[in-house]
């Protein structure tokens, strides 16, 4: 039997409302998850400007994982950019990623042309394929790629 998530847009960000993320990012070395945070107190990054939005996938009431769209800065209003997908350890493998993603590429038609990502990480980079994306240099700053 499968974990079930439920998936919600943040319209707004309580401060420690991603804190067990955040810690669990960093101690993979990862520091994306405290950045989206910080930026998001700072209003540097609310994802609110046109057709941007900001996801948290749950389990029991708990975050366990987090995606943003936000408009392409590199392309501006032609693509919308996957930003700061995290997932906690204990739910990688269940759908949750994939959760999310969904529902970033969901509401990204509505707004964008295409959708890009800029990922190292081997694991996501499977992920990314496996929805979809395709793996080039098309666009400045982008390893991934979508036409919607």
């Amino acid at each position: 039997m499968g974990v079930t998530f439920s998936i919600c847009k943040l319209d707004e960000l309580e401060t420690n409302a991603l804190q067990a993320l955040v810690a669990e990012s960093e101690q993979e070395g990862y520091r994306f998850v405290r950045r989206l945070a910080e930026e998001y107190v700072s209003g540097r990054n609310r994802f609110s400007k046109k057709g941007e939005a900001l996801f948290a996938v749950s389990h029991e009431g708990d975050i366990v994982g987090v995606c943003g769209l936000n408009q392409d800065p590199y392309i501006q209003e032609e693509a919308g950019r996957v930003r700061h997908l995290y997932v906690m350890c204990a739910y990688r493998k269940q759908g949750a990623a994939r959760i999310l993603l969904h529902k970033v590429m969901k509401t990204a038609k509505g707004h964008f042309t295409y959708m890009t990502l800029r990922t190292d990480n081997p694991a996501a980079d499977a992920l990314y394929r496996s929805v979809g994306f395709s793996v080039s240099e098309k666009f400045p700053e982008t390893t991934h790629w979508l036409k919607l």
